[in-house]
């Protein structure tokens, strides 16, 4: 007995003696924390490298310019923060025990230029990080893109992104690896924006002067995102000038531009505080303008291009000493389609919110989140119709908090979002379709992400509750990537995924203006499947290959041709995509290259047949070269190519004669011939349009003036080779609708 009872007390003992052990070991490291600035702007600076001398303890910064390295043994040292074409600065610290020190960088651009840079701060940050189906977008790529009218836009550059198909210029919308427009969430600054482009189809509402990133992941995205079964493509926008005032003024035959911004309080080099405001507007006359320039391209029945829409956006940004910040912004966004004597389409989108990050000085966790309110609505008025119209306006806010640890970072949030929709529509029947609801989503999630011995290990979940179907979804999501070699990386990604929300535009429609939405009448749901590689073919070509499977289950549409109130009001559908993308990036020091191929299949199935969805483009190819020269790069021309194979369409058997009989069989026939009514084949979508080719070119000059004072000048042509690629046949009428034809312009920038 005695034996048995020393025992215990030894394995007491023991267990306390090892507590004790792990405790001073916790004990005696400290965190270092902080932010990388520009010194003249106060700009943070992204993907900067920061490191302790002597060890193997570095960070990269991230889009903020904030690094963080954990569980460092006490002692002295020396911390540098270093950038490309930058100055390096460096810095002495005495690391006590449980201490966290917050550590801020301001660094000057270096006199002497770098003609060659390679070791790359992205390729580190992609060993570190899974990256699955995510491509991460700065403002300087979209520029480089030709853009039509000459001004770049984030609408076009997301179209040369491999798994991204858009349908047509005039009201084609953005499909992401099978997913309609609606099951792809758009933010920004982490609030949702539920019609993020114009009718036009070539320009988004954001302004790409204001953006700092944009992230777009088009399957497999962790549980931090919700609310939506396909894709997301995250936003950022800058804060203002921090030192000084300045904005652009810049004009086309499409549209006029102003940005302006500067500091309401200074930026400190010292302190690294400040607040800044940057607001922007843009406004389109291309309706005008089309009537001289472009006479060749105009609809015979308008006598113009009959789009029309305006932009603002203004934001005031307050950053702490110690990197916390709290943005304030608002915008409103304005679209009109005029037909002459056929439809007026109009919609509004408003809204305002605050953003936040706090990072306590005694605190290993840092803590943020964002409040939003917006309102969406959309009005169609046809000559020979009721009106349609469709609102959606909700509040939403999230919050979520980040721990991060010597290889892992855990993070975990809450979000709420409460909505209401309001859709009106009566169909060729006057037959109605009416819907007003209130939906509150309510979300939880977590997410832990190690990064050892070549692995990184990204597993997440979200716990949604859908409160107008009293529905509950559990979605666990999981990410992983292994590093080979230093230039070898196999990744992969899985997940499960929900939404409550669907859009009045059919699967089916070829093009449709009015983008209305409703709540489900349930939960539609789908999983992700991704894999694939990604290659440093040298220092400066990677080579990304991924290959994905979505599995869509009760995609709901809004049955628009009932022809009683006792029919239901939604048809249901099922489907899947599939397929394997490919992106070749090579960056030099003159010259960008992007080279990307995608083989899609998209199908659906209605309980009768399956058929390829009206957006499954089967092979899509994307070449993009831009070209820099001249004194401090005053020059630059790009070019694009776009080939994609046609899309599928329903082919037509005939037509006959469409009697209205409003009074049944007591109706009287007149003696006119009746309206033409068309017959279509009973298998869905199985034909096939022309392939589209599409070139696009443009050149570049800069000229400066002073170092904060220079004007740009911008000849493009879109579609210069005057392809005429077919947008629809409208087969009652047996005319060939064509896409946009060549189209030149000049565009003329001033920065100041």
């Amino acid at each position: 007995m005695r034996v048995k009872i020393l025992s215990m007390r030894t394995r007491l003992s023991l267990t306390a003696f090892f507590s004790l052990i792990i405790s001073l070991i916790v004990a005696q490291k400290g965190d270092l924390r902080g932010h990388v600035y520009d010194k003249a702007t106060g700009e943070p600076l992204s993907f900067a490298t920061v490191f302790l001398k002597g060890t193997t303890y570095g960070a990269i910064t991230d889009e903020n310019g904030f690094y963080n390295l954990s569980s460092i043994p006490i002692g002295n040292y020396v911390i540098y923060a270093t950038y490309i074409g930058y100055d390096t600065s460096s810095a002495e610290i005495i690391l006590k025990k449980g201490q966290i020190i917050n550590k801020n960088f301001s660094i000057s651009e270096s006199a002497i230029k770098l003609d060659e840079v390679s070791i790359s701060a992205e390729k580190e940050q992609a060993r570190t990080e899974v990256k699955v189906s995510s491509i991460s977008v700065t403002p300087k790529q979209i520029k480089a893109l030709p853009s039509t009218g000459g001004e770049p836009d984030i609408a076009q550059y997301l179209q040369i992104i491999p798994g991204v198909i858009t349908t047509g210029d005039q009201g084609g919308q953005i499909y992401i690896r099978g997913g309609s427009p609606v099951q792809n969430r758009i933010m920004i600054d982490g609030m949702t924006v539920f019609n993020p482009f114009h009718s036009i189809g070539i320009f988004s509402v954001f302004e790409t002067e204001a953006i700092r990133s944009a992230d777009v992941l088009t399957g497999g995205f962790g549980a931090e995102y919700g609310g939506r079964i396909s894709a997301i493509v995250d936003l950022r926008t800058r804060e203002g000038n921090k030192t000084r005032y300045g904005g652009l003024i810049s004009s086309s035959p499409f549209m006029s531009k102003a940005l302006l911004e500067g500091p309401i309080i200074k930026f400190n080099p010292t302190s690294n505080s400040s607040t800044s405001f940057l607001l922007t507007g843009k406004t389109s006359y291309i309706d005008q303008t089309s009537k001289y320039l472009y006479k060749y391209a105009l609809d015979s029945l308008t006598g113009r291009l009959p789009f029309s829409f305006q932009d603002f956006y203004g934001k005031v940004s307050t950053i702490a000493s110690n990197g916390s910040f709290l943005n304030l912004f608002g915008f409103n966004f304005n679209d009109a389609v005029k037909y002459t004597g056929l439809a007026n389409l109009d919609w509004h989108a408003t809204g305002a919110g605050a953003n936040f990050k706090m990072i306590p000085n005694n605190s290993g966790m840092i803590f943020g989140g964002n409040i939003a309110y917006s309102d969406y609505n959309i009005r169609l008025d046809e000559s020979q119709s009721e009106p349609r119209t469709s609102r959606i306006k909700g509040v939403l806010s999230n919050l979520d908090f980040t721990f991060f640890g010597r290889h892992s970072e855990i993070k975990y949030g809450i979000e709420f979002n409460a909505y209401s929709t309001d859709f009106k529509f009566t169909n060729f029947l006057k037959i109605p379709v009416q819907q007003t609801d209130n939906n509150t989503e309510v979300a939880g999630f977590i997410k832990y992400r190690l990064s050892r011995y070549g692995f990184v290990f990204d597993p997440s979940i979200r716990l949604q509750y859908y409160a107008s179907i009293s529905r509950v979804s559990l979605e666990p999501r999981l990410g992983l990537k292994y590093n080979v070699n230093s230039k070898f990386r196999i990744k992969a990604a899985a997940g499960l995924y929900s939404q409550n929300l669907h859009s009045s535009v059919s699967e089916r429609d070829i093009v449709n203006l009015f983008v209305g939405f409703l709540t489900s009448p349930d939960l539609i749901y789908a999983s992700h499947l991704v894999g694939g590689f990604e290659v440093d073919l040298s220092n400066t070509v990677t080579l990304n290959i991924e290959s994905y499977y979505k599995d869509f289950k009760s995609l709901y549409n809004l049955n628009r041709n009932r022809r009683d109130i006792l029919e239901p009001e939604y048809t249901k559908e099922t489907g899947n995509s599939y397929g394997v993308d490919f992106l070749v990036k090579a960056n030099r020091v003159n010259w960008n290259l992007w080279l990307g191929y995608s083989l899609g299949y998209v199908n659906r199935n209605d309980g009768v047949q399956t058929f390829p969805a009206l957006f499954d483009r089967r092979h899509n190819i994307n070449v993009v070269v831009d070209y820099q020269w001249g004194r401090a790069k005053c020059w630059q021309t790009g070019l694009r190519y776009n080939m994609g194979s046609g899309f599928a369409f329903t082919k037509v058997q005939g037509f006959i004669g469409d009697n209205k009989l409003s009074d049944g069989l007591n109706s009287n026939f007149g003696i006119d011939n009746p309206n033409i009514g068309v017959v279509y084949s009973d298998k869905i979508n199985s034909g096939r349009l022309p392939y589209y080719h599409r070139l696009d070119y443009s050149i570049r000059r800069r000229i400066d003036f002073t170092k904060f004072l220079n004007l740009e000048i911008t000849a493009s042509l879109t579609n210069a080779l005057n392809r005429k690629n077919i947008f629809y046949f409208n087969v009652v009428e047996n005319k060939r609708v064509n896409q946009l034809p060549i189209l030149p312009s000049l565009t003329v920038a001033f920065h100041f």
